[in-house]
């Protein structure tokens, strides 16, 4: 389990490899030595270290300006990270997170042994690593980072639900791949959860700065005193545990079975509340990354899509596409699709693309961006790149979600979402890249 209060323990197989032969020396009956718990000092330092590189990159690539990669390289330290540190003090890195897993332990989910003090000890070197950390690139240049939105034309409003937002999508990955039973064991909860940082970045974070995490906030702010404003940083701090605290109730209402010994299947409004959310953030991140002329609103994109695949994908399916389900229902290769099940789908996906559309007009005042083709192409070159490059991608989830012969158990999310990187490149220049009925009609609703 990726993340928990500190990784229980594993087999003597598991962590140490092959058992060993007995040596001329080593009588052959001794018993082998078992990996051992990590320690409370252990699980602190490996959350001190963490997250002192997580807001490192932060500070270094705000102010090196780094438009293009800058989101990317946050990402990526945050996913490595994980993947070095999760097994020893479950790699939360942000407040949020640890507030959302105690919340899941008391009210009897499956994470066992955080809250009391260790919870509160968590925070405390999570937020010391963030400062730590902006000491350190402070030393390299002369001026801070304040936090607060990018332009004066975002008020408490904007940032405000953005942070709410990006922070639950965040938190709510990470109990989906790292604590759910469904999901266990995986080989994707740090890309997935990686994956979050990707998608929020770019759009988002052209609005609110994209932090996501308490420690960033304190971690950017409080090193500078000089340019701390005391308006914003208390503000975002609230909304990222608030947002930590709306992805332990969400998660409730989609793994009902998590929090009790039965083993059952995801119920009809979990399921239709899975397609709601995963179609949901999939065209907010699309128009925010529109409207903010992202200079990596595919990868950017892709990434939201993957990383709540990788969430809900054992819901639903996670197809978040009308599409999509059609493909799904037509092929015949999933029994339980039924026509009145993807009925409800389509109907989940469409409203989410419409309330999404709503929330980034919202989000940047009332403003909003057509949906069409671009300058110099007409309708029958729009419907060549809709048409082939929806193929794709419904043929894709078709061979490596569905089928028995090519799916893939690691690598689905990836490669669903890589089609949108592939689709929105390709063609985007030309048809606006939608592939997708939900987020045409999101764009069409406020366009």
């Amino acid at each position: 389990q990726a993340v928990s209060a500190c990784t229980p323990p594993r087999s003597t197989r598991d962590c140490r490899g092959p058992p060993r032969r007995a040596s001329r020396t080593e009588p052959p009956n001794r018993a082998p030595r078992m990996a051992k718990d990590p320690t409370l000092l252990s699980c602190l330092v490996a959350e001190f270290v963490g997250t002192f590189f997580l807001i490192f990159t932060v500070g270094m690539n705000v102010e090196l300006k780094d438009t293009v990669w800058g989101g990317i390289s946050i990402g990526s330290v945050l996913m490595v990270c994980i993947y070095a540190l999760g097994g020893i003090s479950g790699g939360h890195f942000n407040p949020a997170v640890t507030f959302a897993l105690g919340i899941v332990e008391l009210i009897g989910g499956p994470v066992k042994g955080l809250l009391g003090r260790k919870l509160f000890l968590y925070w405390a070197v999570q937020i010391a690593g963030g400062i730590a950390a902006g000491f350190c690139y402070r030393s390299i240049f002369a001026h801070g980072i304040s936090v607060g939105p990018t332009a004066a034309e975002f008020g408490v409003p904007n940032v405000g639900i953005l942070e709410i937002i990006y922070t639950f999508m965040l938190c709510f990955v990470v109990l989906n791949v790292a604590v759910a039973k469904e999901n266990q064991p995986n080989q994707y909860f740090g890309l997935a959860i990686g994956g979050v940082i990707f998608a929020g970045a770019y759009g988002a974070g052209a609005v609110c700065g994209g932090c996501f995490n308490p420690a960033v906030t304190l971690g950017l702010d409080l090193p500078h005193l000089n340019h701390f404003n005391p308006k914003w940083s208390p503000l975002y701090v609230l909304c990222q545990l608030a947002g930590g605290a709306l992805a332990v109730g969400v998660f409730r209402l989609v793994r009902s079975s998590n929090f009790t010994e039965l083993k059952k299947e995801p119920t009809e409004g979990a399921r239709i509340l899975s397609e709601f959310l995963g179609t949901f953030m999939l065209v907010l991140t699309v128009g925010l990354n529109v409207l903010a002329k992202s200079p990596a609103a595919g990868y950017s994109i892709a990434s939201s899509l993957m990383s709540m695949i990788y969430a809900l994908g054992s819901v639903s399916g996670a197809h978040f596409n009308p599409a999509v389900t059609l493909a799904v229902l037509l092929s015949g290769r999933a029994p339980d699709m039924t026509l009145r099940r993807a009925a409800g789908y389509v109907g989940a996906q469409l409203t989410a693309g419409k309330l999404a559309s709503m929330t980034y007009s919202f989000v940047y005042s009332g403003q909003s961006f057509p949906l069409g083709p671009a300058a110099g192409f007409g309708l029958g070159a729009v419907g060549v790149v809709e048409v082939l490059f929806t193929l794709l991608l419904s043929f894709i989830v078709l061979s490596v979600a569905v089928s028995t012969t090519t799916n893939s158990s690691n690598k689905f999310g990836f490669c669903i979402g890589a089609c949108v990187t592939v689709g929105g490149n390709a063609g985007g220049p030309i048809s606006g890249g939608a592939f997708n009925p939900a987020v045409a009609l999101g764009l069409a609703t406020t366009g």
